[in-house]
């Protein structure tokens, strides 16, 4: 207990366990207050062991500094370095996704009789593309549907092809879009693949994986969906 108290008393500035404003520095930057949620995260343990932290359950100002990155660079918000269930959620399906290695479709859930197929795993936010049961590309990671708009399983067909689409409901573009399944495609953005909540329902991709897509795959090619996304 003692352990514990000297650790959160090291976080806390003027008796708060709250995030505190950036601290400006000599010669006009800014750098990050040293204070952060100090609290201890349900997930602390699994959190420290991800990011290869010292695995003591208890929160400290270097263990948040770390977490904070971690959901700074995917856009988890609120990015206050509390190990918190979303936090945990984006890593455990990053172990997943590791642990998939070469064989992605070891479990033979995406069908290896139909010749080419791109396999979309919603499970471990996965896809790639397998001619039988013969690896062609990936795995990669992908970002389907948040709750509510979620990617729609099945084994579906590519039907319309548009690299320099424009889509006029979220007036984004959408390079490298491959539909099949209504409005839903094969799609590059510039975000990370684990950024929470999720897409529309499109299955967006990396560019370099999106334009790989676009190069191998070509209209009335299979696509299977199959799986439930993490938190839909």
């Amino acid at each position: 207990m003692r352990k514990r108290t000297r650790r959160r008393a090291a976080a806390v500035v003027g008796g708060a366990v709250a995030l505190a404003a950036p601290l400006v520095v000599a010669g006009g930057g800014t750098a990050q207050a040293a204070s952060c949620n100090v609290t201890t995260g349900p997930y602390q343990r699994q959190v420290e062991q991800f990011l290869g932290r010292p695995v003591d359950g208890w929160q400290s100002a270097a263990d948040c500094n770390a977490v904070k990155a971690f959901q700074a660079t995917h856009g988890i918000t609120p990015t206050a370095g509390y190990a918190g269930p979303l936090t945990w959620r984006t890593m455990s399906t990053m172990l997943d996704q590791r642990a998939a290695g070469n064989t992605p479709n070891r479990a033979g859930k995406c069908p290896v009789n139909l010749g080419r197929i791109a396999c979309v795993d919603l499970t471990r936010q996965l896809s790639w593309v397998q001619d039988g049961g013969k690896l062609v590309y990936g795995p990669v990671p992908v970002r389907t549907g948040k709750a509510g708009t979620e990617t729609r399983t099945g084994l579906k067909k590519i039907y319309y092809r548009s690299i320099h689409h424009w889509s006029t409901i979220y007036d984004v573009e959408m390079p490298y879009s491959q539909f099949f399944d209504g409005g839903i495609a094969f799609h590059s953005v510039n975000k990370s693949m684990w950024n929470p909540p999720g897409s529309g329902g499109c299955v967006n991709m990396r560019p370099a994986d999106a334009k790989a897509y676009w190069n191998m795959l070509k209209n009335g090619d299979d696509v299977y969906v199959y799986g439930r996304k993490p938190g839909t």
